[in-house]
């Protein structure tokens, strides 16, 4: 992340994209596939780590292995042609807000406190001892006589997909593709995220 100053001198915190350039590499239509949808890559990758029938797939669009492929459904992909380069500017602006979606941190086995936000059993007082983050009672007695799904409880926290909403795109850097995006974004540095145009 970093920051930049507005034009009242308030500091905002920003998250650097690096959002292209993107190829198209399939584009799919109501008579062919049964919907429309414009297929692009991301990141080159190398040939030995691509297998034969992706290597044709990237072939046919004339163009290197990528990391990534994704999919954007309802696209207007009436101007777009197979092995077109996408860049930052063609798609978002300035002031644009946009949806991220992306695969969060992974921290591993938590208790409750750390994973759902829980206060702990309480005061150290009243015969409590080392109960000062335990999760407290989970069910009820002879009756229902089991616990429910879905209780919050310790496990692994993390490594979740989720889409982070309404992001600002602050600035554009059309030459090097990038976006500076106010807020933060799911992942680790340099982690694949999807981005949608609100």
């Amino acid at each position: 992340m970093t920051s930049i100053f507005d034009e009242a001198g308030r500091s905002i915190a920003c998250t650097v994209i690096e959002a292209g350039p993107c190829v198209v590499t399939q584009v799919k239509s109501e008579g062919s596939d049964g919907y429309s949808a414009l297929q692009v890559g991301f990141g080159d990758a190398k040939v030995k780590n691509t297998t034969q029938s992706m290597t044709g797939h990237f072939k046919k669009a004339g163009t290197a292995p990528k990391q990534r492929l994704v999919e954007f459904r309802d696209f207007n992909a009436v101007d777009k042609q197979l092995g077109e380069v996408i860049k930052v500017e063609e798609i978002f602006r300035e002031g644009d807000f946009i949806h991220a979606i992306g695969t969060t941190k992974g921290k591993g086995f938590q208790g409750v406190v750390k994973r759902h936000g829980f206060h702990g059993v309480g005061d150290s007082t009243h015969g409590q001892h080392n109960r000062g983050r335990a999760p407290g009672s989970i069910g009820a007695a002879s009756y229902p006589a089991k616990v429910f799904k879905g209780m919050r409880m310790a496990g692994r926290t993390g490594g979740d997909r989720v889409k982070i909403q309404n992001l600002k795109v602050v600035k554009i850097f059309p030459e090097q593709n990038i976006l500076l995006v106010k807020g933060a974004v799911p992942g680790h540095k340099g982690a694949m995220i999807i981005i949608e145009k609100k």
